[in-house]
């Protein structure tokens, strides 16, 4: 379960333009702003160091101090990161009471995965869902939801309604609809070969279909030749 030990200092800020975020960003600080709770937004930013350990829990509550001031409860609402580096260039944070219940993404971690059955007779395992949308108080919220796959067969589909949660943590997608996990058959050998000679004819037509279309295109050029020579 999160807990609300985790504690972040930041600098409030004020919104400048993006030569001034650029330049906080290389020195190792991360633009942020806080939103909610009945108060103001207030900007800020973060040691990119500090920030990316406290939010290594995902679905952590943290203590957000800015300028020094009284810690106020927050969590994460929203992330961007440099789709090359994947740093953590921007982040919002939600302030929370602790006592009301919030909505969150939680991931959902498969294990057994090389231990079932299906799997080593050579069935494909395929995660499908990833993440899970909870609604729980916010000290009650999972660092993730974790499920045993480890009894599955070929041919097994597991829905979100086998996967427990903790006590006080309530899914909201539909549980009689979200597939979690298939393990469907192995592609037989002979699957493949018949897949690999159906692409040799198709590539053989196209050939022969064009060596045709280029024998036809001469024969207009070799007409005139033999009338040339006959005159």
């Amino acid at each position: 379960m999160a807990e609300t030990a985790t504690k972040l200092d930041v600098t409030s800020r004020v919104a400048g333009g993006s030569r001034a975020v650029r330049r906080l960003r290389r020195s190792g600080r991360v633009p942020g702003v806080l939103y909610g709770g009945g108060g103001d937004a207030v900007g800020f930013d973060a040691d990119a160091r500090e920030l990316r350990l406290a939010l290594a829990r995902s679905g952590a509550v943290l203590d957000l101090s800015v300028d020094g001031g009284k810690a106020t409860p927050v969590v994460l609402k929203e992330t961007q990161r440099d789709p090359v580096r994947g740093e953590t260039v921007h982040v919002d944070l939600l302030r929370v009471r602790l006592d009301q219940a919030i909505h969150a993404v939680v991931p959902l971690e498969l294990t057994g995965t090389e231990d079932a059955p299906g799997v080593k007779e050579g069935g494909v395992l395929e995660q499908i869902t990833r993440e899970l949308n909870v609604e729980a108080l916010p000290t009650a919220i999972p660092e993730s939801i974790v499920h045993d796959v480890s009894e599955m067969v070929i041919g097994d589909t597991l829905l979100l309604a086998v996967v427990a949660v903790p006590e006080g943590v309530t899914l909201l997608d539909d549980i009689e609809e979200t597939v979690v996990v298939t393990l469907s058959p192995p592609r037989l050998q002979a699957e493949v070969e018949e897949e690999i000679e159906a692409e040799t004819e198709l590539v053989g037509e196209g050939e022969g279909e064009a060596a045709e279309g280029a024998e036809g295109a001469e024969a207009p050029d070799g007409a005139d030749s033999e009338g040339s020579s006959g005159e």
